[in-house]
């Protein structure tokens, strides 16, 4: 006889085996692909290279000869890009997510809710203002910033009666896209040259200017968001039951949602300050993660880490390869990718609902 306490041990170890099999998988597949992009590009370092020059700077002897060139080029130019796309790539997939499960809606994305481009503005205002000069910290700072804003604006919006009205929630983020937009475009008007450049590399996204100085500055905050979300499953596995639900399960509703909401603030807003906006990363690698490995998020966190990681990195590795010597932006990539697969949402959506 299946007693509840069997039904639970059950559910948990299969849980866990789902975990496992998702870091077993996407893992080592991350670390292959962090090998292969740091070796391709106009100086071209073979896998073995790559592996040597790291082994050389703790000490350990070579595998292979390499030049010092290619180690100028490794530790100067590739190596800061793709862990600075790997970071991005999983604070917005890690935030996404979150996003999806406090709002209880697969739609929910940090991008498609304003958060993006409360970020965006906060950072051209540093921007053309001088912010950016007081500080290393200063330009991330005011992202961050930003996008708590846009997010706490979207998220009293979107409450009626102490719940989360979702059709609200979508069209707050369409207002609050639409109004950063003209804000951003009045700092545009207002930008110098240089500025003007700046802030065109925000609206488009780009790794283009990563260095170790950028992932000093926003490593802390992408890494922080990454890291820390995964600790908040639980709450949002039972938040799936709806709040009333959570509440009897002893979850404290009311701070886990503005936890979540900082750190995907803190997240998103660090990552539109070094990389600008990068769209529908955020939506798409939690999708992903269900179909393969279900909704728990004690699985869908941590995977979705990892592959929104490798897909940063992937599509940065097509942005500065498919047009060479230019570089293609990378918002373009992930638009590209991701716009089809939003629609296929919708219309799935669609169909469901006809269904009887």
């Amino acid at each position: 006889m299946t007693t509840p306490a069997t039904s639970l041990a059950a559910r948990e170890s299969a849980s866990r085996q789902r975990r496992g099999r998702a870091l077993l998988i996407l893992a080592p597949v991350l670390l292959v692909v962090i090998v292969i992009s740091i070796g391709i590009g106009a100086v071209d370092i073979r896998p073995l290279q790559v592996i040597s020059i790291l082994l050389s700077w703790v000490g350990i002897e070579p595998i292979v000869e390499f030049t010092e060139i290619q180690e100028r080029v490794l530790h100067a130019i590739r190596l800061p890009r793709v862990l600075l796309g790997a970071l991005v790539g999983a604070a917005l997939s890690v935030s996404g997510a979150a996003m999806q499960g406090l709002f209880r809606n697969p739609l929910a994305d940090p991008g498609l809710l304003g958060i993006s481009s409360g970020a965006s503005v906060a950072a051209a205002a540093s921007i053309v203002i001088g912010w950016n000069a007081a500080g290393l910290y200063a330009t991330p700072l005011a992202a961050f910033l930003g996008a708590v804003a846009a997010t706490a604006l979207i998220y009293l919006i979107a409450q009626e009666g102490g719940r989360v009205n979702v059709a609200t929630m979508l069209l707050a983020g369409i207002a609050i896209n639409a109004i950063c937009g003209a804000v951003t475009g009045l700092f545009v008007y207002l930008a110098d040259d240089s500025e003007l450049r700046t802030i065109t590399f925000w609206q488009m996204g780009s790794l283009s200017t990563a260095s170790w100085r950028s992932l000093l500055a926003a490593g802390p905050f992408l890494l922080g968001t990454t890291l820390l979300m995964p600790f908040l499953a639980n709450a949002l596995n039972a938040l799936l039951l709806g709040e009333n639900n959570a509440r009897y399960l002893g979850v404290p509703v009311d701070t886990v949602k503005w936890i979540i909401v900082a750190l995907v603030a803190l997240g998103v807003g660090a990552g539109v300050a070094v990389s600008g906006m990068i769209g529908f990363v955020g939506l798409v690698v939690p999708h992903l993660i269900r179909l393969w490995f279900g909704p728990n998020h004690r699985v869908l966190l941590p995977a979705s880490a990892l592959l929104g990681a490798l897909l940063l990195i992937l599509a940065d590795l097509v942005s500065r390869t498919i047009i060479v010597p230019a570089e293609l932006p990378i918002g373009i990539v992930t638009a590209v990718l991701g716009g089809p697969f939003f629609l296929y949402l919708l219309l799935r959506d669609r169909k469901m609902r006809r269904l009887p």
